[in-house]
């Protein structure tokens, strides 16, 4: 594992392109390679896993021969990507989607020659289950249609190419198969017929076009005892999936000062929802590692609560009130049951069991170890999770989302949870995995869950025990400013326990405990730029050498504790400073728009899971308190 980990290099997140159905996430590389995909979710063992070893751990990679990428986009308002190849005889333009709305699981590559004439190389490998599982793969011919197929089996998993064939190769010798040519035409004819199967390390072809011409392929995902299902019309799923995003995203303005940014981080959040059932991943990708060689590598394909309620209030802020309600209704269903029983995460489709294991035979990205799958925080006690939730829906209503009788029950269980574990230490938003504090963010957050919980009653007319959820907060408020406050220090401080400042606590004025500009705020916002923000002005989220996160190693600089850092900056009169703040940031999403977890500025890359949920939705609240502070003066 070590020496193939040595031999090639991981590609920067940044060349990585995201794709997405609603239901999963492949990231496809700048130079073609689709070096991750789990079908059929977000969470499903992985098809191609490149993206944590090489490419012998499963990757589809197209390209030109001899040729260079000359450029790549999103079509306008979708998640087709466009890449165009350019070489000495000819230019090539690859169309890569997969069209969400479907019953099926399929990815569709196109390509196509614009001018002059250029080879279409194919390398294809597939590795089912986290590269635990080579197919078998036979020719067959796709009911329904009239193209070619091959179908790949291995476990509980298929997956059927339908298109012009490509050559299976063997896995010791990596050669073409016995009567298999190395290069064939575009045309079907003379390709062998007596091909009856075998296991095939890779798959391969080479395919010359002049001006004019293209090819689809369609790779289709199904169980592997049921019967292969008629592949997409490539046309017909393209014209279908231009139409869906880009009437999903007809309402956004994307003029306005970052708009296309903000038009893309919109885009995101609803890529990462899974459609059927309403459950925001945090991202598509699990173990791309917070330092580059270090063990912070966590699987994030899962939904958290908080994460999932931050992004259901920037989209109810943006008009987006369906996908909130799909989300509300998965609560409904991952919540429901006694309130002791309440997780941080779930599955995307409200699964409780996430076991945490490690997949040894992965290299890692950049050499990172270990490469997890399931994450162990499911059992964590989390003390601001509710308020997040209580915000999220208090914030639909306040858009005028009629409240029922079912969804109103559900808050009130989660304030008696809150009831029941008032005196608990927990983990914090960080999930550290040190010993259990009193987190000044999570009890912030709890008295959130009991002011909102109160302004239903008082402003929406619902029932509850609100004199006692009075005396509750009342008690928070009172706890938060003696213990959690610092007067020597004058700042706020992590845990009750220590004098440590954590980049969370910019979020106490969301919860409306404080004013952005209260002189405590303003003392803490002093203490955090001192003691996380870096040399180029990026946020840390706490100090790692202070021990309590029970981990070993580093973290680069998370990207939401900026975002939050330029709202608090615009929200108390430090407008400059959050304009050029936040125009530095915008630059660190890549060419596409799309952000990462964190950023190293030593070597100008992303890092973490990718991309990364929390990053845009902070991305977008950042820009919108500029905004309306702007709009105000």
């Amino acid at each position: 594992m070590g020496d193939r980990a040595a031999e090639h290099a991981s590609t920067p997140l940044e060349d990585y392109a995201l794709l997405s159905d609603l239901h999963t996430g492949p990231l496809v590389s700048r130079d073609g390679s689709v070096d991750w995909l789990c079908f059929p979710r977000f969470d499903s063992p992985s098809v191609f896993a490149a993206l944590l070893g090489t490419p012998e751990d499963g990757r589809w990679r197209i390209s030109a021969v001899d040729g260079e990428v000359a450029h790549r986009r999103y079509l306008p308002r979708t998640f087709v990507l466009e890449t165009t190849w350019r070489t000495p005889t000819g230019t090539l333009v690859v169309t890569d989607f997969l069209p969400p709305g479907s019953d099926q699981a399929d990815l569709i590559r196109r390509v196509e020659c614009t001018q002059g004439q250029v080879e279409v190389e194919h390398d294809l490998r597939i590795r089912f289950d986290y590269n635990r599982a080579k197919p078998w793969t036979r020719r067959v011919e796709p009911e329904g249609t009239a193209r070619h197929g091959l179908l790949s089996v291995a476990g509980p998993d298929g997956l059927l190419l339908a298109g012009p064939l490509l050559h299976p190769h063997d896995a010791q010798q990596h050669k073409p198969q016995a009567g298999m040519e190395e290069r064939h035409e575009a045309s079907p004819k003379g390709h062998p017929d007596d091909y009856q199967g075998a296991v095939a390390d890779r798959l391969s072809g080479v395919f010359p076009l002049s001006a004019g011409e293209s090819l689809d392929w369609v790779l289709t995902w199904h169980l592997s005892h049921q019967y292969p299902p008629t592949p997409e019309d490539p046309q017909e799923a393209l014209d279908r999936t231009l139409e869906y995003w880009r009437q999903w995203s007809a309402r956004v303005d994307a003029e306005q000062e970052h708009g296309r940014t903000v038009l893309r981080s919109l885009l995101v959040l609803r890529a990462l929802t899974n459609s059927d059932t309403g459950g925001i991943v945090a991202a598509p990708t699990t173990s791309l590692p917070e330092e580059f060689g270090g063990m912070r590598n966590w699987d994030y394909r899962y939904t958290w609560l908080r994460d999932a309620a931050l992004t259901i209030e920037t989209l109810v802020a943006h008009d987006f009130t369906d996908g909130a309600l799909l989300w509300r209704d998965w609560l409904l269903r991952a919540v429901a049951g006694h309130p002791d029983d309440l997780q941080i995460m779930y599955g995307v489709a409200g699964e409780r069991q996430l076991d945490e294991s490690e997949l040894g035979h992965l290299a890692g990205y950049e050499g990172s170890t270990p490469v997890r799958v399931g994450n162990g925080a499911v059992g964590q006690y989390q003390a601001d999770v509710v308020g997040e939730v209580m915000l999220a829906l208090a914030a639909l209503r306040d858009a005028g989302i009629e409240e029922d009788e079912f969804s109103w029950g559900l808050q009130k269980n989660l304030l008696r949870f809150c009831e029941d574990n008032y005196d608990r230490r927990g983990h914090g938003i960080w999930e550290m995995r040190g010993e259990p504090a009193f987190f000044v963010h999570g009890r912030a957050m709890m008295w959130a869950a009991f002011d909102q919980g109160i302004r239903a009653v008082e402003e929406h007319g619902f029932d509850g025990p609100v004199a006692q959820w009075r005396t509750l907060r009342a008690r928070l408020h009172e706890e938060i400013m003696a213990r959690g406050f610092d007067e020597e220090l004058d700042s706020f401080t992590q845990t009750y326990e220590s004098t440590e400042v954590d980049a969370s606590l910019l979020q106490l004025p969301h919860t409306g405990l404080v004013a952005y500009d209260d002189p405590r705020m303003l003392g803490t916002v002093a203490r955090i730029e001192n003691d996380l923000q870096d040399e180029h002005g990026l946020l840390h989220r706490y100090r790692t050498g202070a021990g309590l996160d029970g981990l070993e190693g580093d973290e680069y600089p998370f990207l939401i504790c900026t975002f939050w850092l330029v709202e608090q900056y615009a929200c108390s009169g430090r407008t400059e400073d959050a304009g050029a703040l936040l125009d530095q940031l915008t630059g660190y999403a890549n060419d596409l728009g799309l952000f990462g977890e964190e950023y190293d500025p030593v070597s100008g890359r992303l890092a973490g899971n990718f991309p990364q949920a929390f990053s845009h939705l902070g991305f977008i609240r950042a820009v919108d308190a500029l905004a309306r502070v702007r709009a105000a003066s």
